[in-house]
């Protein structure tokens, strides 16, 4: 049972730590828009990207201030901000992140990504075209005699 625990990962250290680290962290991606991490921290810091990537698409002071007080950094947020005003995530609803295994670090064997912010447009989905059904009419089957007579005469 789930009795008195706090939601999101702890990633093996105390609250403060993960807070301090996960701010660390993000400050990091958004200023090179790439970092190289293990899969928990990155699992652990993507749904804050994400939502400092929806309070900057909204644009307003109130959302510019919640990105600073996650952040921490107001020049990282001002960047993000400039950045979806000129329509960088404009067309995309979420997923603001992309995360690529590189496989087992040698010294520890923890899972090592790539964590990068998506700039790429969204890829329109192919609907699948309708089959049309048309009915097909049934063709008067030629005598056995005669096709046997004309496939003679092609072979001669």
């Amino acid at each position: 049972m789930r009795h008195y625990k706090k939601s999101g990962m702890k990633l093996g250290t105390d609250a403060s730590h993960t807070k301090a680290m996960k701010k660390s962290l993000c400050q990091a991606l958004f200023a090179n828009d790439r970092i190289k991490t293990t899969l928990p921290r990155a699992k652990a810091i993507r749904s804050d990207v994400d939502r400092i990537i929806t309070w900057a698409k909204k644009g307003d002071l109130h959302s510019r201030r919640l990105a600073i007080a996650k952040l921490g950094d107001k020049e990282l947020v001002r960047e993000a901000f400039e950045k979806a005003a000129q329509g960088m995530w404009a067309d995309r609803n979420g997923g603001y992140t992309r995360i690529m295994k590189l496989g087992p670090r040698k010294g520890d064997n923890a899972e090592v990504v790539i964590m990068e912010i998506v700039t790429e447009p969204v890829a329109a989905k192919a609907k699948p075209a309708k089959t049309v059904v048309t009915k097909v009419e049934k063709v008067e089957e030629a005598p056995a005699e005669e096709t046997a007579e004309a496939t003679e005469e092609t072979a001669e």
